[in-house]
C-alpha cells in the first residue's frame, strides 16, 4: 500500500534555518542544516534501495504559499500567504510503497527523529494512507 507521510512546519521555522531566531525557534547553524539534510537523504537513499521509495520534496516556505479560490462567478482568486507566524503547514513529504502500517510508522518514527537545534518545536509525522482504489467509505473519489 502507498502511504503519505507528511513533515509540519511554519514560517518561524523556515526562518529559523535562514539564521533568525524567534521565540518559537532558535536560529539554525550552517552544521545544523548540514546534519538535517545528511539525516534526511539517508533515509531517502534507504528507501530507495529497499525500493519502497515513490517520492518525496522538501516544500519552500510558507510566505511563498498562494491560496486559490473561485468567487461567485467561477473566477479564480488568487491570494498570497499564509503569513501566520505560528500555523503549521506542510513542509515537506515522501511517498512511499509499504508492506504495512507498522513498516510506514518505522519510517515516520525515524523521520522524527531528525536532528535540530535544541529548543525547536517538535512537530508529528503524519501518515495518511493513499486511496488508489479512487474511491474512499465515505463514496468520495481522488481529485
Amino acid at each position: 500500500m502507498k502511504y503519505l507521510v507528511m513533515v509540519q512546519g511554519s514560517q518561524a521555522d523556515y526562518d529559523a534555518m535562514n539564521g533568525k531566531a524567534s521565540p518559537q525557534s532558535p536560529a539554525w547553524s550552517e552544521q545544523d542544516l548540514r546534519a538535517m539534510f545528511a539525516y534526511m537523504n539517508s533515509i531517502n537513499d534507504d528507501l530507495a534501495e529497499s525500493g519502497e521509495w515513490v517520492d518525496g520534496q522538501g516544500l519552500v516556505e510558507p510566505a511563498r504559499t498562494r491560496f486559490v479560490t473561485a468567487d461567485s462567478e467561477g473566477r479564480p482568486v488568487v491570494t498570497d500567504g499564509p503569513y501566520g507566524e505560528t500555523k503549521e503547514v506542510l513542509a515537506g513529504y515522501w511517498v512511499v510503497d509499504c508492506a504495512s502500517l507498522e513498516r510506514v510508522t518505522e519510517i515516520a518514527a525515524r523521520v522524527a527523529q531528525c536532528p535540530q537545534p535544541a529548543g525547536a518545536p517538535e512537530y508529528p509525522v503524519v501518515i495518511r494512507p493513499i486511496d488508489e482504489a479512487g474511491g474512499s467509505d465515505l463514496g468520495g473519489g481522488a481529485v
